[in-house]
């Protein structure tokens, strides 16, 4: 999800995620599906191009976050610039993208700053950078993993030719977590320190978008919703474990939103109206996803796994735009 307004708020649900998942109590399935009843103040007022945010909930100047790290893994709705310098036709790398950006386009999919940058500056983290452009200590506060057309399948997305699917992902994590172990202290203290971050993971989009509503991919002749929604969350909870595997703990997972509104389904339609088969057709992976973390919360042991209902959070704004800011 990517901020398109000129004004750029903090969503209070997002709020409460990254407060419940700090504070929670451990296995705890926390769905949010309600806003808080007082807003935030805005992070950003921008009519001018993003510089200065409202300050965080810790000082960042401090150099001390709620969380040691972020750690984010995706699609184009959080890459910020992963597929810059892969070939790929999904790139975000020119103008009108980053129009609201100080520095310009950066590879984020949208005008200014996106969700995960926003939790960022929420944990008192600096913006995390992406993965292919990490250098020497920048990777100690986090990294970036995702990338645009990337899927939980690892076909997802081949219609773009360049993209970095999960497990690749994870496996970049993996690359990172030996390049610091070499600089801080050894794997004992890495290990610590990501125990301790936070992860968020957001994918699914383009297993719908880019592969099971693509004519050219099989799947859609192979698989009923329910079956390949089965199918997908078989896969992402063996992906998840093996992230819990490699240290981490402390997870925020996001559903899908309504995939039917978006301007790709709505294009294809002559009366401007949602699509009332795609929305419903994503239902079943947003009621497994749930499943699922309940799961992993009650099998991996200290794990606090939170699922962010994106679906939810959309419909408040859309129901009550005041309470969000103008």
């Amino acid at each position: 999800m990517a901020f398109h307004s000129r004004r750029l708020y903090y969503f209070p649900a997002l709020l409460a995620v990254v407060l419940q998942l700090l504070h929670g109590v451990s296995g705890q399935l926390v769905v949010v599906e309600e806003p808080v009843s007082t807003p935030p103040p805005p992070l950003v007022v921008a009519e001018e191009p993003i510089s200065a945010p409202t300050p965080p909930l810790v000082d960042q100047s401090s150099g001390d976050g709620l969380v040691p790290a972020l750690f984010v893994f995706g699609d184009s709705l959080i890459d910020n610039g992963n597929n810059n310098n892969i070939p790929s036709f999904a790139k975000a790398n020119y103008f009108p993208y980053g129009i609201d950006f100080n520095g310009g386009p950066t590879g984020r999919f949208c005008n200014g700053l996106t969700m995960v940058d926003g939790i960022a500056q929420l944990l008192g983290l600096p913006l995390i950078p992406a993965y292919s452009e990490a250098t020497g200590d920048q990777v100690i506060r986090g990294v970036n993993y995702a990338s645009a057309a990337a899927g939980i399948l690892p076909d997802t997305g081949g219609n773009f030719m360049g993209r970095i699917p999960f497990d690749q992902q994870i496996h970049n994590f993996e690359t990172t977590l030996n390049q610091v172990a070499s600089k801080s202290g050894g794997a004992v203290a890495i290990a610590d320190s990501v125990t301790r971050s936070l992860f968020f993971i957001g994918m699914g989009s383009n297993d719908y978008l880019n592969n099971y509503l693509m004519p050219n991919f099989p799947t859609r002749n192979q698989f009923n919703a329910q079956q390949f929604g089965d199918l997908l969350v078989q896969h992402y909870a063996n992906q998840l474990t093996r992230l819990y595997n490699l240290g981490g703990r402390k997870f925020v997972v996001a559903g899908l939103g309504r995939m039917g509104c978006i301007p790709s389904i709505l294009s294809q339609g002559t009366d401007g109206k949602c699509s009332a088969e795609v929305n419903q057709l994503v239902l079943p992976f947003n009621t497994n996803v749930k499943t699922m973390i309940s799961n992993l919360n009650q099998n991996l042991p200290d794990s606090k796994f939170i699922y962010l209902d994106i679906a939810q959070m959309y419909e408040d704004i859309i129901a009550n735009p005041a309470t969000y800011g103008n």
